[in-house]
C-alpha cells in the first residue's frame, strides 16, 4: 500500500490523469505485490514551467511512493520497468520522462484512520 505522489502537467483531463493513476496502480500491484483495494494516490497538476524534469520537454511525470521497507531490488526494478510500460502504453508517455522515486519506512508510520497506528493492536 504505497502513498504514491503523482505530478503530471496541467491541462491534460482526466481521461489522462485516470490513465496515469491506473498504470501506476497497476504496476504496485502486480510486481510489488500490494493487495488490489490498495489504492492512495495524491494527483497534482502543474503548469509546464513548474513540473521540471532535466531539459525534457513534452509529456512528463514525477512520482514518489512511500511505502512500508521490505520490498527487494528485483521487485522495484520490475515495477519501474512495468509503470513505464504502461505509461507509455496509455496515455502515451515516453519511458525517458517518467521519474520515480521510492521512500521507505516501518510499520509505525502509518495512521490509515482514527489516529491510530495501524500496524499496531491496541
Amino acid at each position: 500500500m504505497p502513498l504514491v505522489n503523482i505530478a503530471i502537467l496541467e491541462g491534460k483531463g482526466a481521461d489522462y490523469a485516470r490513465a496515469v493513476a491506473d498504470g501506476v496502480n497497476e504496476a504496485a500491484i502486480s510486481q510489488l505485490d500490494f493487495p488490489a483495494d490498495d489504492r492512495y494516490q495524491v494527483i497534482t497538476e502543474h503548469p509546464e514551467h513548474a513540473l521540471q524534469l532535466q531539459t525534457r520537454r513534452g509529456d512528463r511525470v514525477m512520482m514518489s511512493l512511500v511505502m512500508r521497507s521490505g520490498k527487494s531490488d528485483a521487485q522495484k526494478k520490475a515495477f519501474y520497468a512495468r509503470c513505464t510500460d504502461n505509461l507509455k502504453r496509455d496515455p502515451g508517455i515516453d519511458p525517458h520522462n517518467v521519474m520515480m522515486t521510492i521512500v521507505e519506512n516501518d510499520d509505525i508510520d502509518w495512521s490509515f484512520a482514527d489516529g491510530k497506528a495501524s500496524f499496531f493492536a491496541d
